[in-house]
C-alpha cells in the first residue's frame, strides 16, 4: 500500500494486509465491516437470538428422534469445538463427537479431548488420517508456495463431517464458527474457497507424489447433495447465544478440567508453527492480528491490552525453534529444502485453478429434480 505503513486507531488490522483503507479518523474497513455484519448476527434483541436457539435445538431433537445420534460435532480441543460440546450438553442433545487426526495433535489437545468426553459422557469416533497421503498433500501446498497450508485439514475435517452424518441419518452438524473472535481476517491471509476440491486436486497434482486414494474429499457437487438432497444442514450455536471468551474458558477450566493453549488453535502442533512461524516468516502476517482485532470489535478486550499482546513473539521462540525441527523431520525434508521454500515468493491460490461453481450448480439442480420425479414415479409403482 502507498504511504507507508499504517495500523487501525480502533483495532490493530494495519499495512500488512493490501485490503484495508481507513476512513478520516484511520478507523478501517474491517472495523466498519463487524459492526456492519454483528448488528445484523450477535447484536439483535438477546430475546430474539435465544428464541431462535430454542427453536433450532428443537429442530435437531426432533430430527433426530429415534436414533442413535441427533447431530455430529467435529472435536479438536480448542475453545469453540469444546465449548461447542458442553452446550450440546446443556441442551441435552446426543451427538456423535468426531476427532480427526491428522498426526499433528499435542498431548495437551489429547488430554482436553480425553476429559471432555469422560466428563459429558460423549461417544467419540476417532478419524485417523493415512499419514502419507497427508503428509505429502501438506507438502504439496507447502511447495506450491500457497498461503493458506490449512486448506487439507479443513477439507478432511468438512469431507468426513458430511460424511459420517450421512452415514448415521443425522441432519445437523454442530458449526464451532465464532462471530465475535474470528470474523475479522483479510482475504489475503487465507484461501476463502477452502472447500475448492478443484485447487486442491491441482495443486497436489503439480506437486504431490501420491495418489490420494484414502483421503476423504468434498468438492461443489458433493456439498450440494449433502445439503439438498440429503437434507443435511449446518447448525451454529454462536452467533445466538452470548460468548464471552474469558468466561467461556474459566467454565471450561472449572466443569470440564479443561487446560487452554497459548494461542488460538493451538491444540494443533502444526497450525501452532503455521501460524506462529511459516505465516510471519514467509507471507510477513501476524494472525494474532485478526484474531484480537476481533476481541476489540466485540468488547473483550482493549487496544492497549492487544498491543501488548503483539509486542511478545506469537509463542516462546525456544519452542518454535523444536516445532521447526519436528516439522521439518516428519516431513521429510532436509534443512536447506525447507529453507528454500521458506524463501520462495507467495503464489495466489486461484493460479492453480478453482470450481466452477455456476455451471455444477445448474447441472446438480437437473440432477436433483430428476432424482425427485424417479422418486414419485417409484411411489405410484410406475418405476421399478
Amino acid at each position: 500500500m502507498s504511504g507507508g505503513y499504517k495500523q487501525c486507531t480502533r483495532c490493530v488490522m494495519d499495512t500488512t494486509t493490501a485490503l484495508i483503507v481507513f476512513d478520516e479518523k484511520g478507523v478501517c474497513n474491517f472495523c466498519h465491516d463487524y459492526d456492519k455484519h454483528a448488528a445484523e448476527s450477535v447484536l439483535r434483541d438477546r430475546a430474539i437470538r435465544y428464541a431462535e436457539f430454542d427453536q433450532l435445538i428443537s429442530e435437531i431433537k426432533l430430527q433426530g428422534k429415534g436414533k442413535e445420534y441427533d447431530c455430529i460435532l467435529g472435536l479438536s480441543g480448542g475453545v469453540d469445538s469444546s465449548y461447542l460440546a458442553l452446550i450440546a450438553h446443556d441442551q441435552g442433545l446426543r451427538p456423535l463427537v468426531v476427532h480427526f487426526d491428522n498426526g499433528w495433535d499435542n498431548e495437551l489437545a489429547v488430554k482436553n479431548i480425553q476429559n471432555i468426553i469422560q466428563k459429558l459422557n460423549y461417544d467419540m469416533s476417532t478419524y485417523v488420517v493415512d499419514w502419507n497421503e497427508f503428509k505429502d498433500l501438506q507438502l504439496a501446498y507447502f511447495k506450491a508456495s500457497v498461503i493458506d497450508l490449512e486448506v487439507p485439514t479443513d477439507q478432511l475435517i468438512v469431507a468426513t463431517l458430511y460424511k459420517l452424518a450421512k452415514e448415521h441419518g443425522i441432519k445437523s452438524i454442530l458449526n464451532g464458527n465464532n462471530f465475535r473472535t474470528e470474523y475479522i481476517l483479510p482475504r489475503d491471509w487465507i484461501y476463502s474457497k477452502k472447500l475448492d476440491l478443484v485447487n486442491l486436486t491441482n495443486i497436489h497434482k503439480k506437486f504431490g507424489k501420491i495418489p490420494l486414494k484414502n483421503f476423504p474429499k468434498i468438492g461443489i457437487n458433493d456439498r450440494y447433495r449433502y445439503q439438498k438432497v440429503d437434507g443435511i444442514r449446518m447448525a451454529t450455536f454462536f452467533d445466538k447465544i452470548d460468548f464471552n471468551l474469558n468466561e467461556v474458558k474459566e467454565r471450561l477450566i472449572k466443569e470440564l478440567n479443561w487446560t487452554p493453549y497459548p494461542g488460538k488453535h493451538y491444540e494443533s502442533i502444526f497450525t501452532r508453527f503455521y501460524q506462529g512461524y511459516i505465516l510471519l516468516k514467509k507471507f510477513n502476517v501476524d494472525k494474532r492480528k485478526a484474531h484480537l482485532s476481533s476481541l476489540i470489535c466485540s468488547g473483550q478486550i482493549t487496544r492497549a491490552e492487544a498491543l501488548n499482546e503483539l509486542k511478545l513473539p506469537p509463542y516462546p521462540t525456544e519452542l518454535q525453534m523444536e516445532d521447526r525441527n519436528y516439522v521439518i523431520k516428519k516431513w521429510g525434508l532436509t534443512e536447506v529444502e525447507f529453507d528454500r521454500i521458506m524463501a520462495e515468493k507467495k503464489v495466489p491460490h486461484e493460479s492453480y485453478g478453482e470450481e466452477k461453481g455456476a455451471n455444477l450448480m445448474n447441472r446438480l439442480r437437473e440432477e436433483v429434480k430428476l432424482i425427485y420425479r424417479y422418486q414419485i414415479l417409484k411411489r405410484l409403482g410406475l418405476f421399478k
